[in-house]
C-alpha cells in the first residue's frame, strides 16, 4: 500500500497543470504516420507485433495514424493511472468509426458523462449478484452438454465450438434463444462481428457493408422478442427481463430502441471476448501441465458438489489464480481507445485534442517492473504472498479501468470459472501435433489453426 501511496503522489506532482504556450513547445510523440487516409492501419490489424517493434523503436509513447486519426499509444500503469482517473476532463471514450456505427448510436459503449452513467447504472440490474447466481443453472446445463458432446468426438477444432457455446449461453441468457449459434441470430451476429475493426467502406462485398446489413437484421430480430417480453406481465428473470424491468431514480427504463442496442452490445461482449479468453485458459493450460496437475488436484473436492453456487465457485482459489494469468498472457482485449478533449503533457511530449489515445492492456501484462519473468505464465504471481498485480494501480487491467470498466466482468468471470470447473471435473485433453498456435489478434486473440485437440473422460 505504500508503494501505490508513492505511485500517486508522484503521479499527482507530474500532470500538474501547463499553460497553453509551455504545452505548444513540448514536443510531439515520436512515430510515423504512415500511408495517406489509412495510416498504418494495415498493419495494425495483420502485425502481431505492431506495439512491441514500435515500443522497441520509440518507447512507451508514440504516436501513429489508425482508422484515419493521428493515434498516440500510451503504455503502462502510469498511462493507465493517467487516462482512467481523468475520464471526462482530458479524454472521453471513443471507438474505431466502424465499431460506432455498428454498435449503435444508443449503445452504452459510445456513450459518455452522465448518460453513460445512468444507462450504465440500469444494465447493471442484470450483472448484480443475485442475477449472477440466478445464471449458473443455466451456463452449467449448456456447458455440460458442450463437455459431453467433445467428449465423444474426441478430436476436434475446438475455437469455433467454443464460439458456439459462448454464443448459446449468451443467447439464452439475453435473449432466450436456445441453441443460439445455430439459428439465424447465430449466422447473422457471425457476420456483424466481422465487420466491428475494419475500415468503415459501405460496399456490399467488405466486411463493414456486409455487417451494416446484419445489423439492420438483427436489430429486426431482437426487436420482436423484446416487445412479446413487454408485453407480458413478468417479464422475466434473465438478463433481458432484468433489463425491461429496470429503472432509475426518476423511474426512467430503457426504451425499446435503446433496449436493441444494448442487447446487441451484450451479445457482443458475452460472446466475442469470452470465447477469446476460455480458448486462450484451454491452449496455455495444456501447454503447462504441471498447471494442469494443480488444477484437476483442486476440482477433486468439488467433484460431488453439484449444483454448483457462487460460494462453491469461490472456493475454488487456485483455479481463480490461473484465470487471472491467461488473461495476464494473452487478454481478450488488446487495449481501449479515448479521444482527447483537451490537451495535455504527458511524460515530456504535447498530446494535441482531437487525437486519439490507444492506451494498451496486452503490453502493460508485459512490465517487467511488475510481473516477474513477465513472459512466463505462472499463476503462483496473484497468489496472496506475492499478489504481484498490486504494485501498482492499473497494472492489471484485463477489464479496462475507472469509469468504463467492463460492466460485465462478473460475468465473464463467472462463465469462465464454470466452464473450467466442469472441463477439468469430467474432461481431460491435449494438443495435437501439426498445427499453427499462432495468434490471430483481431477480432479477439485466438489460435491460426482453430486450436486441434484430443479430448477424453477423466478417470478418477
Amino acid at each position: 500500500m505504500k508503494e501505490n501511496r508513492v505511485y500517486f503522489l508522484q503521479a499527482r506532482y507530474h500532470y500538474q497543470k501547463m499553460t497553453n504556450q509551455e504545452l505548444t513547445s513540448l514536443p510531439l510523440p515520436p512515430g510515423e504516420s504512415g500511408l495517406p487516409f489509412i495510416g498504418e492501419t494495415i498493419s495494425f490489424f495483420t502485425d502481431p507485433n505492431f506495439s512491441q517493434k514500435r515500443v522497441a523503436k520509440y518507447g512507451k509513447v508514440y504516436q501513429t495514424n489508425i482508422f484515419g486519426n493521428p493515434t498516440v499509444t500510451m503504455i503502462g500503469a502510469e498511462a493507465n493511472n493517467f487516462l482512467f482517473r481523468n475520464e471526462n476532463k482530458y479524454v472521453v471514450s471513443t471507438w474505431p468509426k466502424s465499431t460506432k456505427i455498428l454498435l449503435g448510436d444508443l449503445s452504452l459503449a459510445v456513450k459518455n458523462g452522465e448518460f453513460h452513467k445512468s444507462r450504465r447504472q440500469l444494465l447493471y440490474q442484470a450483472f448484480q449478484p443475485r442475477a449472477l447466481a440466478s445464471y449458473i443453472p443455466t451456463m452449467e446445463k449448456i456447458t455440460e452438454q458442450y463437455i459431453n458432446n467433445w467428449l465423444e468426438q474426441k478430436e476436434l477444432i475446438w475455437y469455433p465450438q467454443i464460439r458456439d457455446y459462448t454464443f448459446d449461453i449468451a443467447s439464452n441468457l439475453l435473449v432466450s434463444t436456445d441453441g443460439g449459434s445455430h439459428t439465424v441470430l447465430g449466422e447473422l451476429f457471425e457476420d456483424w462481428c466481422a465487420g466491428l475493426f475494419t475500415l468503415p467502406i459501405n460496399l456490399p462485398w467488405t466486411k463493414f457493408g456486409k455487417a451494416l446489413r446484419c445489423r439492420k437484421k438483427l436489430l429486426k430480430y431482437i426487436e420482436e422478442i423484446v416487445i412479446k417480453r413487454q408485453q407480458l406481465d413478468n417479464p422475466g428473470e434473465d438478463a433481458l427481463g432484468l433489463l425491461i424491468q429496470a429503472e432509475d431514480e426518476a423511474g426512467n427504463k430503457l426504451t425499446t430502441e435503446e433496449l436493441k442496442d444494448q442487447v446487441l452490445l451484450l451479445l457482443f461482449a458475452g460472446h466475442e471476448t469470452l470465447t477469446s479468453a476460455i480458448a486462450s485458459f484451454c491452449l496455455l493450460t495444456a501447454q503447462n501441465p504441471d498447471v494442469m496437475a494443480k488444477l484437476t488436484a483442486e476440482q477433486t473436492k468439488f467433484a460431488n458438489k453439484s449444483p454448483l453456487t457462487l460460494d462453491t465457485i469461490k472456493e475454488m482459489t487456485y483455479l481463480d489464480q490461473v484465470i487471472k494469468e491467461v488473461m495476464r498472457i494473452i487478454p481478450p482485449v488488446g487495449g481501449g481507445f479515448r479521444e482527447v478533449i483537451e490537451s495535455f503533457e504527458f511524460n515530456g511530449y504535447q498530446i494535441p485534442k482531437g487525437w486519439t489515445i490507444q492506451y494498451q492492456i496486452a503490453q502493460t501484462h508485459q512490465d517487467k517492473d511488475i510481473y516477474t519473468e513477465s513472459d512466463r505464465f505462472d499463476p503462483d504471481r496473484f497468489s496472496p504472498e506475492r499478489q504481484e498485480d498490486k504494485k501498482a494501480s492499473f497494472a492489471y487491467i484485463p477489464f479496462g479501468g475507472g469509469l468504463r470498466e467492463c460492466l460485465g466482468k462478473e460475468f465473464a468471470r463467472l462463465e469462465m470459472r464454470i466452464f473450467a470447473s466442469l472441463l477439468l471435473q469430467k474432461c481431460q485433453w491435449e494438443l495435437l501435433p501439426n498445427q499453427n498456435l499462432e495468434l490471430v489478434t483481431v477480432p479477439t486473440p485466438h489460435p491460426k489453426d482453430g486450436l486441434k485437440v484430443k479430448t477424453r473422460a477423466f478417470l478418477r
